[in-house]
């Protein structure tokens, strides 16, 4: 017997944080994934990080100098948790030693929204 599709009244709502992050070393999507992870796991414990539904779409960077480097990036979670998430990536401060800071530049329901608003891609 075949599974069922969950009809998409009954699906949860996401939400799409964006962001920027400025560090001292260069990030790829997979140090941002265990930033994120680390931070949340830290602050809210696993109980409260297992709702979030959180999963990093995608990274773009953007600028490297010798001291800094800057990457944009989406954030898909769930819509009730925004805020804890919010609250979560903000308190990342060091990556391998050297100093990391997230800023959230907006927050959209889809992803292309959030990319056409806020992520701004030079073409």
């Amino acid at each position: 017997m075949k599974l069922k599709i969950l009809p998409p009244t009954l699906r949860n709502d996401k939400r799409y944080i964006s962001f920027e992050a400025v560090s001292e070393v260069p990030l790829d999507k997979e140090d941002v994934i265990s930033l994120v992870w680390e931070s949340s796991l830290n602050f809210h414990g696993e109980c409260k990080t297992s709702k979030f539904d959180l999963w990093v779409m995608r990274i773009w960077p953007l600028k490297s100098s010798d001291d800094k480097n800057i990457i944009k990036g989406i954030l898909q979670c769930n819509r009730e948790e925004v805020s804890s998430v919010r609250a979560a990536i903000l308190l990342v401060n060091k990556f391998k030693g050297k100093r990391v800071v997230f800023h959230t530049i907006g927050i959209s329901g889809t992803i292309k929204a959030g990319i056409k608003k806020f992520i701004k891609l030079e073409k």
